[in-house]
């Protein structure tokens, strides 16, 4: 595994792996950085997962997950150093949406704008009590560009990512769990126990299988229903062949816990 500047990855297993972002002296900021690093390591997962089966995403720390775009290496920018760095951002964010890993967001505090994004483009989110969330573009004279629009507002509906977003108010991890943003809620010192175990829940299922119902409930939310069945069969028909749809029926059989091999 490559060493990343402003990441720490850690292998919890032969299957899962821990990315913590890791600029603790600048609350996890996303600079330009942080956005090669990120677009490197899932970019890489993509090309070659190396038995990954589900990766889960915290901040370093306890406090904050991520501020969101590091102001202070943005302060004097001019337009095309601004987006050329957001390029390379869009193209980090595209990585984390398409890894056909599973990823889980461990959100340990404070997940401010890009931050915010970076949760909202794992496939759902586990969050600490205290954690706290926001799209606060608008207050610098941009706006989300991260997905945030688009995933929170699929996330939460129209009407109430309208009023996140062109409020710019926090919200806290109660209310992000009551409008269907975070999947579960924990004590902070439990968040990434919690986020671990569903973690080795997912690990322990077969992945190729894992992989296809990912892509088909996200591809599929993207087409008319009928489109969406036929996306579904097609991604259903590949589990098919593999050697783990004969393992699974087999273990059954036996009952006995199946091995996988994500052939």
């Amino acid at each position: 595994m490559a060493e990343f500047q402003t990441l720490k990855i850690e292998s919890l297993s032969s299957h899962l792996a821990l990315l913590t972002l890791n600029r603790p002296e600048a609350a996890n900021a996303l600079n330009t950085q942080m956005g090669r690093d990120l677009m490197d390591y899932f970019e890489g997962v993509a090309l070659s997962s190396q038995n990954l089966r589900c990766i889960i995403v915290s901040g370093s720390g306890s406090k904050v997950f991520c501020a969101g775009g590091d102001l202070k290496e943005r302060n004097g920018m001019t337009d095309e150093a601004w987006r050329e760095q957001h390029i390379l951002f869009e193209r980090m964010f595209r990585a984390i949406l398409d890894c056909p890993v599973p990823v889980i967001a461990a959100v340990n505090g404070a997940a401010y704008g890009g931050g915010c994004e970076i949760a909202a483009n794992c496939d759902f989110i586990y969050a600490a009590d205290h954690a706290r969330f926001a799209l606060t573009e608008v207050r610098l004279g941009i706006m989300p560009g991260g997905g945030g629009t688009q995933n929170l507002a699929r996330a939460v509906g129209e009407r109430r990512a309208k009023e996140i977003i062109l409020s710019a108010k926090p919200f806290s991890a109660a209310e992000a769990y009551a409008w269907g943003f975070v999947n579960r809620i924990a004590a902070g010192p439990d968040l990434l126990k919690d986020t671990l175990a569903t973690a080795e829940a997912i690990a322990t299922n077969a992945p190729i299988s894992v992989r296809q119902a990912k892509q088909s409930i996200h591809r599929g939310l993207q087409m008319s229903l009928a489109d969406g069945l036929a996306f579904e069969i097609e991604a259903y028909n590949r589990t098919i062949p593999t050697e783990d749809r004969h393992e699974g029926v087999r273990a059954f059989n036996e009952k006995r816990v199946p091995e996988f091999k994500g052939r």
